[in-house]
């Protein structure tokens, strides 16, 4: 084990909490004995670069301190590696961290927690979601949600209570998705849904159990589709999803598998909560994909 480690830095996470995170998640590693190295990039990219430099000199850990975004770009630079991924979750949602049972907006617990993980060797292999060369650690959303997320991403005004006027507008014009559906290369299906997400973790939107049951380390995808619904039912099942309850609804299917093609047209998919692009894609679970600092219980 070596003992340095790299802090993985988005200063803007939480409206400018991971900046303020970084002092004592820095202290804490420090602490603990390990020296420590911070990496910011000027945008996704140049950090991104700079995190796979890190892993390629050989960090003892790469610390993703922001939201669901960081951690999100922080798998794409650890996914395939032996180099192990600690969560300072400082973000909005957060949902990665919820799924792994790890602090949420407490910096200086998480990291006495991920440098006691690295000092005693308690890592987890987790899954991953695949689609192309991009990975994803909790939800690939599609449908009304990732509409919601396009509505929201666009509207100039509304502050923090933007996502829930994006949902209100949605609802007054939404009509279900004629999806074509794959499930571990089986037949087409051709399927008229309100929305289809992929889980590998449970959770999206900051705590949403879209996916109730899914488990990281089980090497399939729990897929929840909410099939075709009015506006009026879909009011009354959406806050369910808070906890987990939708899924004993008849308008929604499970489906477990390690593999999904989905497409329709006009619709984006978001993936930890970032935009992936527009269907048609294909999303494969692969196992143990990841290592993971985290308690030992």
């Amino acid at each position: 084990m070596t003992s340095q480690i790299t802090l993985f830095v988005n200063p803007t996470a939480g409206r400018g909490r991971g900046a303020h995170a970084a002092q004592p998640a820095a202290s804490a590693f420090r602490d603990a004995g390990f020296s420590v190295r911070t990496v910011l990039g000027g945008d996704a990219d140049d950090a991104l670069r700079r995190a796979r430099e890190a892993v390629g000199a050989g960090t003892g850990a790469l610390i993703a301190v922001g939201g669901d975004g960081m951690a999100s770009l922080a798998l794409q630079a650890l996914a395939g590696t032996t180099t192990p991924l600690g969560v300072v979750a400082v973000g909005t949602g957060n949902d990665f961290a919820r799924a792994l049972g790890l602090p949420v907006r407490d910096p200086a617990a998480a990291a006495r927690l991920a440098a006691r993980a690295l000092k005693e060797g308690h890592v987890r292999d987790i899954d991953l979601g695949r689609v192309g060369e991009r990975w994803f650690g909790s939800v690939l959303a599609s449908g009304f949600d990732s509409r919601v997320n396009d509505r929201g991403n666009r509207m100039r005004w509304g502050g923090r209570f933007k996502y829930d006027l994006a949902i209100l507008a949605e609802l007054a014009t939404f009509e279900p998705v004629p999806y074509r559906v794959r499930l571990d290369g089986g037949p087409v299906r051709e399927v008229e849904a309100t929305l289809i997400a992929v889980g590998n973790g449970s959770t999206y939107g900051g705590g949403m159990r879209i996916c109730a049951d899914a488990v990281m380390d089980d090497g399939l995808f729990d897929v929840t589709v909410v099939g075709d619904c009015s506006r009026t039912t879909l009011l009354k099942v959406f806050p369910r999803v808070y906890k987990g309850t939708h899924l004993g609804h008849p308008a929604v299917t499970v489906h477990r598998v390690s593999s999904i093609e989905l497409a329709a047209a006009g619709v984006t998919a978001y993936a930890d909560g970032e935009p992936l692009g527009a269907l048609p894609l294909t999303a494969t679970l692969v196992p143990g994909a990841v290592r993971v600092l985290l308690p030992e219980n």
